[in-house]
Order: C-alpha cells, then sequence, then structure tokens
C-alpha cells in the first residue's frame, strides 16, 4: 500500500526515479499470502481521500485511480478496499458521519462504482486472477523495466494453464503502437479497460489484439496494440469471460 500509493503521488514525469516502488512487491509476494488494502490507516487523520493522492487534474486523478484499481485487481493477493474508495468519495474518512453516497449521482462517481462493479465481476470469472495466488508458478513478468514509459505489464496463469494478461500504463501519454510481448500467437480479447467510455476514460480501447511468432522480450510472441493513458487493461485468450 505504501510503496504503491508513494509512487503514484509522484508527477509522471518522475516516476521513472522510483519504479521499484511499483514492481518491488512481487520480489517477496510467494513469502507470505498476500492482502492487498488500500486501508483506512490511508484515508484519516489528514491524509485526505484516495482520489486526491495522485498529481494532475481532476481527470487524470480519477483515471489515475482507475488504473490503480485495475493494476490492484490483476496483482497476485487478495483484495481489501476501504469504504468510500468505491464510488472516489472526495473528502477524507471521518467516523462520526456516514459516507457521501449522494456522490454516486454524479457520473464520474458512479463510472468508478460501475468500474469497481465489473473488476469484482470479471475477477470471480476469470480463475488465473486467484487460483494461483500464492505460487510464483501463477505470475510472469512480461515488462517490468519500463521506467521512462510508467509502464507494466505481466500474466497471470491458472491451474489448466489459462492466462490473463494485464498491462498498466501510469503515464498521461498514449501508446498507440505499444509492443507487448505475449506467450503465444493468436487473438487476445481484451475483456476489461478502465480507460473506456462507460468509466470516464478517453475510449483508448481494442478489441481483438492478434500475437504473431515474432519474439520479444524474451517471449516467443508479440503483439502491437493501444495502451491508454493512466489506464489499465486485461486481454485473456477467450472473449466468453467478461463477468458483465
Amino acid at each position: 500500500m505504501h510503496d504503491t500509493l508513494e509512487y503514484l503521488k509522484h508527477d509522471p514525469v518522475h516516476r521513472v526515479y522510483h519504479h521499484n516502488e511499483i514492481t518491488f512487491s512481487i520480489l517477496y509476494a510467494w513469502s507470505e499470502n498476500f492482502l492487498l488494502p488500500l486501508s483506512h490507516d490511508e484515508v484519516v487523520h489528514g491524509k485526505g481521500a484516495l482520489v486526491n493522492k495522485f498529481s494532475g487534474d481532476r481527470w487524470q486523478k480519477l483515471a489515475t485511480l482507475r488504473a490503480l484499481y485495475g493494476y490492484m485487481w490483476s496483482h497476485p493477493g487478495k483484495k481489501l478496499l476501504f469504504m468510500g474508495g468505491e464510488f472516489a468519495q472526495n473528502d477524507e474518512w471521518q467516523e462520526s458521519k456516514s459516507l457521501d453516497w449522494h456522490l454516486v449521482q454524479y457520473p464520474e462517481h458512479s463510472q468508478i462504482q460501475n468500474l469497481v462493479k465489473d473488476l469484482n465481476n470479471s475477477y470471480r470469472e476469470n480463475a488465473p486472477l486467484w487460483e494461483r495466488d500464492t505460487s510464483p508458478s501463477g505470475f510472469r513478468w512480461l515488462i517490468e523495466d519500463d521506467g521512462s514509459g510508467n509502464i507494466i505489464a505481466f500474466a497471470r496463469f491458472n491451474d489448466a494453464g489459462e492466462e490473463l494478461i494485464s498491462v498498466t500504463n501510469f503515464s498521461p501519454v498514449t501508446q498507440e503502437q505499444f509492443h507487448l510481448p505475449l506467450t503465444s500467437a493468436g487473438n487476445w480479447y481484451e475483456i476489461l479497460n478502465t480507460d473506456a467510455i462507460e468509466y470516464g476514460g478517453s475510449g483508448v480501447v481494442n478489441k481483438i489484439v492478434f500475437a504473431e511468432a515474432n519474439p520479444f522480450r524474451n517471449q516467443s510472441h508479440s503483439a502491437i496494440l493501444r495502451v491508454p493513458p493512466l489506464g489499465t487493461l486485461w486481454l485473456t485468450r477467450s472473449n466468453d469471460k467478461k463477468g458483465n
């Protein structure tokens, strides 16, 4: 929690100098059973609401929150999101009053709420995201060293060998021709993209990504795709597990 939020507090142009903060968790992920908390510790006592911790204007703050959720739900470990984070509450949490539920009447808050709902449904429907949570065989880095681009990508695997690819761009720069290493050829389907219009994003999405036998970054195949600004996308070999 602390490393991840510290990384995201930096302006994207400076995140290259803090890239280890966003990748460090995998170094010790298999030594214990992971819980991924965005807990009350970070939204009380003057620390402010989660959405206001990030750099940039209002759109960039909301986009970073969406990208963070997409990254968090695909990272090994069980998820814990403190109340109010699921609809991007603006104010710091207070035990003396209720959550600001009235905010969900506004699109920028209801869109975050819908994203969290779709993340939960897609997580449940895609076993690579949880079946090997405590084993290194359930995870493989695809891109872990692109600090200057603020991009990370990894694969998750289940017991049957099915996989899900997660790509996160923590930069506000769109990558229209991004070269992504992949493990096998053929069609990959985008089943979730936090930059989708329905979540308040800019709509930089893919429908189908075609991988060819073009080795890249120690993987046997690769593909060219669109990577959204401040966004996370998920790819699978089947388009049947959208979970929504």
